[in-house]
């Protein structure tokens, strides 16, 4: 098994029960009893989606059901698709086929990150500060250039 973030010798899970899985088309071997993060980490992704609105670059944050940005979606056949799952809580099994989300045409070439360029005008909550003075000039200029 090629893992080359993993410490080897270290940690609960056995070597010896490895998990093929694949990510966005790409193939990966992790432990059984490992999350889909944990395998992911250990095979040296860190780039697991975009965020929403601005297709800013998302990696796994925290270790458990509080995670906010690995969110993926679980493929069982074309019929069975679950999204939003995170990878965090997700177990890795044999045959596991997990794909990114909110990102076009795909993870690393995502035309959405184009607003990586006007990111210094788009700070965190700039929408709730913006319109907000003077008050008066909210229907007759803002609403209305904005619609």
């Amino acid at each position: 098994m090629n893992a080359m973030f993993r410490i080897s010798g270290a940690g609960r899970l056995s070597q010896a029960k490895t998990a093929s899985f694949s990510f966005d088309d790409k193939f990966y071997v992790g432990i059984e009893g490992d999350t889909l993060a944990s395998g992911l980490l250990a095979n040296g992704v860190h780039l697991v989606g975009r965020s929403f609105k601005y297709h800013r670059p998302r990696g796994v944050l925290s270790a458990g059901a509080e995670e906010p940005n690995a969110l993926v979606q679980i493929v069982r056949d074309d019929a069975r698709k679950t999204p939003n799952v995170r990878a965090t809580v997700q177990e890795l099994y044999d045959g596991l086929t997990a794909h990114s989300q909110n990102r076009w045409p795909s993870l690393s070439f995502d035309v959405g990150a184009v607003n990586d360029i006007a990111s210094p005008l788009f700070s965190a909550g700039f929408y709730y500060k913006t319109f907000m003075w003077p008050k008066s000039a909210w229907k007759s200029l803002y609403e209305p250039k904005i619609r």
